[in-house]
């Protein structure tokens, strides 16, 4: 009898095990278990407030988890924080360009910062300008730019050190709906193009319809996990936001100020690389 080969899964891009994380009294993320797979769109839904953003700050080594751990791309997110920080990209929901510089230098900025090999900068800024499609406003100071083109800037910058998982949290928020809609086209053309794995952060349902799974978390822990018609069929729903209602007993669009405000004032000073 022949010997039986069982192959085995892939590294997830991203894999945390009873993730958590409290300010003081506050726990803002419950002991989570996440894991996405390479290559895949998966999407964080939730109101502000629920521990989105905490999540996506231990996952970039922007804060320390209180417990658990995690694994993004093979590395541990507490030992292995510059390993970590090297192969992914993020996009933050508030803008960290600097408006008094071009793209371009802009650009050439952050491959100082990650190191990218001289002789392949310009090629690589070419590129990424290319994709995002700002190539003729390279030499034009961000000052200048709509508030879309400074995220299709921002998405080009993140993507200039090659990186395999892209972070984006809430990209979109304070953009007009044309300009949201444009943005996305951006995204699903990139990652069509290059092997790249999209982790977002929203409150906007309709991004994540598109996502390939959703889980969805309030006060700090996951409750529901899978596709979005898996969480539709699961709760009987017609649509994600009547499942996120049924699964939560709350509005999507009902933002948590007072959870969010508790957080805020239990936290000291902004995270950094």
């Amino acid at each position: 009898m022949g010997v039986v080969e069982i192959a085995e899964r892939p590294m997830p891009a991203v894999e945390a095990s009873g993730l958590g994380r409290s300010f003081g009294a506050i726990r803002a993320v419950d002991a989570i278990d996440l894991r996405v797979e390479q290559g895949e769109f998966f999407a964080f839904l939730g109101p502000n407030g629920a521990g989105k953003t905490t999540t996506i700050q231990m996952l970039c080594t922007l804060r320390r988890p209180s417990e658990g751990s995690a694994l993004v791309n093979g590395f541990d997110v507490v030992s292995q924080g510059p390993l970590v920080r090297s192969s992914i990209g993020i996009v933050f929901q508030e803008s960290t360009l600097d408006d008094y510089l071009t793209a371009e230098q802009n650009l050439r900025y952050h491959c100082l910062i990650y190191h990218v090999p001289k002789d392949e900068r310009e090629e690589r800024i070419d590129d990424v300008l290319g994709l995002v499609e700002l190539r003729e406003r390279r030499r034009d100071s961000v000052r200048t730019f709509s508030g879309g083109m400074k995220r299709r800037l921002e998405v080009a910058r993140a993507l200039l050190h090659e990186p395999a998982v892209l972070f984006l949290d809430e990209p979109t928020t304070g953009l007009d709906p044309q300009t949201r809609r444009y943005l996305w086209e951006h995204l699903t053309r990139l990652r069509d193009e290059i092997s790249l794995t999209l982790f977002l952060t929203t409150h906007y349902l309709a991004e994540a319809e598109e996502a390939d799974r959703v889980a969805v978390i309030d006060h700090g822990r996951i409750i529901a996990e899978g596709t979005p018609s898996e969480l539709r069929d699961a709760s009987g729903s017609e649509s994600l936001e009547d499942a996120f209602v049924a699964l939560t007993g709350g509005d999507m669009r009902r933002e948590e100020a007072s959870s969010r405000e508790r957080i805020a004032s239990a936290r000291r000073g902004r995270p950094r690389l």
